[in-house]
């Protein structure tokens, strides 16, 4: 996508240094971490909830999405077509979507950038620095879903 500055990305994240000690203020004791996997999830459902936004992924992660899907038990994966850089205070997310056909793409992209900035910085505390939003693919209206997978057992 495009090059950014964040701080140096890790698999947990401290909000703000804390400063030990009985005297000093409750929410100043102790550090405060986000795992990445905690703003992939909180993005890739901001970016769901968009109205003409059909499904997220390329095209491989979303054959085998659907395949997964259709196993009983199987959830669907919130974090497909999620990749995201967590800094100390900051975050930078890229997304990949499949749009409804007839919808204007500008506006869908510019609504789930506002979607997704307001639900990580609100739940997460974290900067967004960007949300890169790419449109791998639309859906036609005649385009049905994959039939349902036969069972080989009875």
């Amino acid at each position: 996508m495009t090059s950014r500055t964040v701080t140096p990305p890790q698999a947990a994240t401290a909000l703000a240094d804390g400063v030990p000690g009985a005297d000093q203020p409750a929410a100043t004791r102790g550090r405060t971490s986000v795992a990445d996997v905690v703003v992939v999830k909180i993005a890739g459902r901001a970016a769901r909830e968009v109205p003409g936004v059909h499904d997220m992924g390329g095209g491989l992660s979303r054959t085998l999405g659907a395949v997964r899907d259709r196993v009983p038990g199987g959830r669907p994966n919130v974090g497909r077509g999620v990749k995201v850089e967590v800094g100390e205070r900051q975050t930078a997310i890229d997304l990949d979507l499949v749009v409804e056909y007839g919808v204007p793409i500008a506006d869908v992209a510019r609504d789930v950038r506002e979607n997704v900035i307001d639900a990580v910085e609100r739940i997460t505390g974290l900067e967004v620095v960007e949300v890169n939003v790419a449109v791998n693919d639309v859906r036609l209206p005649d385009d049905d879903p994959a039939p349902p997978a036969e069972s080989r057992v009875a």
